[in-house]
C-alpha cells in the first residue's frame, strides 16, 4: 500500500499542480492510481473542480470527491454555511486504505494548509495522514514569506507524529527574483533534506503531453522524477541573475 497525502504551507500555492504532476508521473510508469480530494470548497455541484484538473492533465480516470460545498472557505466553515454535513475525515480514511488495497498509489489534496479544519471537532489532513501512516508531501510558494509558512508546517507536522515525504515548491517563476533564490537553500535547510521538486509557473495551462514532461523534470527521482535539488539550486541561487 502506498499513500501520499498532498498539502500546502497556505492556499494557492499550487497543490493540485502537484497532485496530477505525481499521477502523471505515476501513471506513465504504468502505475495503478487514484486521487483523492476529501472535501471540494468553492465550487458549486455541476461545475469541474481539481479533480478535473487532474484528470485532464494527468490522464487518470479513477478520481473521488466526498464532499463539495460552494463557499471557498475552509470545510467545516463551507459545510456550516451550506447547512450540510462536513466531511467525517475517519470515513475517508477507511475508503482511501479501501483504494489503497488494490492501487499501487493513492494521492489524498488536502484543502488549503495542514490544519485546515474539516468539521467543528477540530479534524485536519494532519489527522488523516497520521491515521493512515502516510508521508505528506508540503507544496510551498517559492517568493517571500514561504520560509516562515513551510518551517510552521513542518513543524505542525513534527509535533503530530507525521512523516514528511518531501516539499515542493508549487509554481517556479522563468524570472525568479531574489527572495525565491535565496529560499531555496534556506527551504532546504528547513525541510532538514533537498528541495524534492518545483513545477513550473504555468504547467496547469499545459497540454497533457508537455505537462507530463513538465512533471518528471519536476519532481525528485523519489516520486518517478529526474529532477535533482542541486542542479537546480546552482542553476538558481544568489548571484545567477545576471548569467
Amino acid at each position: 500500500m502506498s499513500v501520499l497525502v498532498i498539502t500546502g504551507t497556505c492556499t494557492g500555492v499550487g497543490k493540485t499542480v502537484v497532485t496530477a504532476a505525481l499521477a502523471a508521473v505515476a501513471a506513465a510508469r504504468g502505475a495503478s492510481v487514484a486521487v483523492v480530494k476529501p472535501g471540494q470548497t468553492g465550487v458549486v455541484p455541476g461545475e469541474p473542480g481539481d479533480l478535473a484538473e487532474v484528470r485532464r492533465l494527468a490522464g487518470v480516470e479513477d478520481v473521488h470527491e466526498f464532499a463539495r460545498f460552494p463557499d471557498p472557505l475552509s470545510p467545516a466553515a463551507a459545510a456550516r454555511r451550506a447547512g450540510l454535513p462536513p466531511v467525517r475525515l475517519p470515513d475517508v480514511a477507511k475508503r482511501v486504505q479501501e483504494l489503497a488495497g488494490s492501487r499501487r498509489l493513492v494521492l489524498v489534496e488536502g484543502a488549503g494548509g495542514l490544519l485546515v479544519r474539516y468539521d467543528d471537532e477540530g479534524t485536519t489532513i494532519a489527522d488523516l495522514a497520521r491515521w493512515l501512516g502516510a508521508a505528506v508531501v508540503v507544496v510551498a510558494r517559492p517568493d517571500l514569506g514561504t520560509l516562515n509558512h513551510t518551517a510552521l508546517t513542518l513543524e505542525a507536522m513534527a509535533h503530530r507524529g507525521v512523516q514528511l515525504a518531501g516539499v515542493v515548491i508549487g509554481a517556479w517563476p522563468d524570472a525568479p527574483d531574489l527572495a525565491m533564490r535565496s529560499n531555496l537553500q534556506d527551504l532546504e535547510t528547513i525541510a532538514a533534506r533537498p528541495l524534492a521538486g518545483a513545477l513550473p509557473a504555468g504547467a496547469g495551462a499545459l497540454d497533457p503531453a508537455e505537462f507530463l514532461v513538465a512533471a518528471h523534470r519536476g519532481l525528485a527521482p523519489a516520486f518517478g522524477g529526474s529532477f535533482d535539488a542541486a542542479t537546480f539550486r546552482d542553476s538558481y541561487g544568489p548571484g545567477k541573475e545576471n548569467t
